[in-house]
């Protein structure tokens, strides 16, 4: 059952996914079982070190085709074998220095979808479940390609015989989500305001049987004030998006997602090329909305509930000022530094919230600073947490699952780089430095209640291309923080 509140949460919440949707659902490929084994060609992965063995068990004409293509089993190089008919018969992908198969992750297998002619393909090396597992999802995962906007069709690609022993429901689950996550942060603004989120949020609930509530108008701006003064200059109306499922006996996760639709930047105004890419100021709420329907697809035996607050950022006659003070839902007052700061303020009102739910868990995604980005790169999130030893299973887990966070310190010294002289904090500090560390502490202001918060600041985004990660959107700690919150809620 989904409630709602007003026409356009009406509409949000009951639109069916398909042509006529405003999301589109993703589009992944699929794994073949052993019935559909006819024709599939067979396909070996080699470390470098693997690769001499492999060539004495060979017959020399294959042994001396290897060798006059100059394979050295590099990472992700592919070479195909030809039969004599000059059709493809077979496949080495290389595995670097990879030192055993057994090590084997999702990125290794990213390239082959593309990589590989088009057809069935079965694996010959002999594959331990979990790297079995890994080749499954890192197939998924590099088969992903975003054509919505595309007129011509996509190339055939080419297909993956299930590797014995992976675990097949987590490979689909897990890609499916990805690429609900890379589909939302990569379709434009104009198709993808904070309505649209809205229905992409109902649509996940309706396939899992979840209940989702939309909040805007009156009642968001008397429950939820900062999130309707960031959101209230666009013409596209600001809400919260509150999904629960699972027994309310089970354990309670709480996950918080930032769904900045597009950000200028407010009064405060970006300049041309740093809005190019604002789109993807929705990348925590996709991140985080991909995990929820992760762990729904998955039955996790918890009780679940996602907040997104989903705004756009825009300039109007009535947006909030440098310098307005804002009433938040926690009773703090905020004065605003920058109006570009936006993201801290429309999760801190969402934090409060949460952090009244008493959660076994409370986990925020959000892109929140470009200083982090400066600290740590694109591909590598900043994650921090009111619990150390919570941070640091966190990152453990995350290196496992080849979806890295790394943590960082709520250093209390910068606390006071917050003060206002009017109001109880500023949104943004009066100095250049700990940009990152700066919002995470903002945001901790808001959580006071909840004993295991984790707060990651992700960039959602892959600027360069690479196998399975082409230029565009990234689905960052979906699969790391699913298997956290398995092994801390079962």
């Amino acid at each position: 059952m989904t409630s709602h509140r007003g026409s356009d949460c009406q509409r949000a919440v009951t639109v069916n996914c398909g042509a006529d949707s405003t999301v589109a659902p993703p589009v992944t490929a699929d794994l073949l079982t052993t019935a559909d084994t006819a024709g599939s060609l067979p396909l070996w992965l080699l470390p470098e070190a693997a690769l001499d063995a492999w060539l004495a068990s060979q017959p020399a004409p294959v042994a001396q085709w290897v060798r006059s293509n100059r394979f050295a089993a590099e990472r992700h190089r592919v070479l195909v074998l030809p039969g004599p008919d000059g059709h493809a018969e077979g496949a080495l992908v290389g595995l670097g220095s990879l030192d055993s198969v057994e090590h084997l992750g999702l990125w290794h297998a990213a390239p082959l979808a593309e990589r590989l002619p088009a057809g069935i393909w079965r694996v010959e090396t002999a594959l331990s479940p979990s790297a079995a597992t890994q080749l499954a999802l890192g197939w998924l995962t590099g088969a992903y390609r975003f054509g919505r906007y595309r007129s011509a069709p996509l190339p055939e690609q080419a297909r993956l015989l299930l590797p014995a022993g992976a675990d097949a429901d987590f490979a689909r689950a897990a890609a499916s989500a990805m690429a609900l996550a890379r589909d939302l942060v990569n379709t434009p603004a104009n198709d993808l305001g904070p309505a649209e989120l809205a229905a992409a949020a109902g649509e996940v609930a309706a396939r899992h049987g979840a209940t989702v509530e939309v909040i805007e108008g009156e009642a968001l701006a008397a429950g939820y004030p900062m999130i309707q003064a960031v959101g209230r200059a666009s013409v596209r109306a600001p809400r919260l998006i509150d999904l629960a499922w699972g027994d309310p006996a089970a354990r309670r996760v709480t996950l918080v997602g930032k769904g900045v639709c597009f950000d200028s930047g407010g009064l405060d105004l970006k300049p041309a090329t740093g809005m190019l890419l604002m789109k993807k100021d929705l990348g925590g709420a996709a991140c985080a909305l991909a995990l929820a329907d992760l762990l729904m697809r998955m039955k996790a035996p918890i009780r679940l509930r996602l907040l997104i607050p989903a705004v756009e950022n825009a300039v109007d006659g009535n947006a909030y000022r440098p310098g307005d003070v804002l009433r938040s839902r926690k009773g703090l007052t905020v004065e605003v530094g920058n109006t570009d700061a936006e993201g801290r303020l429309v999760l801190a009102d969402a934090l409060a919230a949460a952090d009244a739910d008493d959660a076994d868990l409370l986990i925020d995604l959000a892109t929140l600073t470009g200083a982090a980005r400066t600290a740590l790169g694109p591909e590598l999130p900043a994650a921090y947490s009111n619990d150390g030893a919570l941070l640091e299973e966190l990152r453990r887990i995350a290196g496992q699952e080849h979806d890295p966070v790394w943590p960082m310190p709520l250093w209390c010294g910068y606390d006071d780089d917050l003060a206002s002289k009017i109001a109880d904090l500023n949104n943004v500090s009066a100095g250049a430095f700990a940009g990152s560390v700066i919002g995470a502490l903002f945001l901790r202001r808001f959580v006071t209640a909840s004993p295991r918060w984790v707060h990651i600041d992700l960039y959602a985004w892959n600027p360069k291309d690479r196998p399975g990660r082409p230029v565009g959107a990234e689905a960052q700690c979906v699969r790391a923080l699913y298997r956290f919150i398995r092994a801390r809620c079962g």
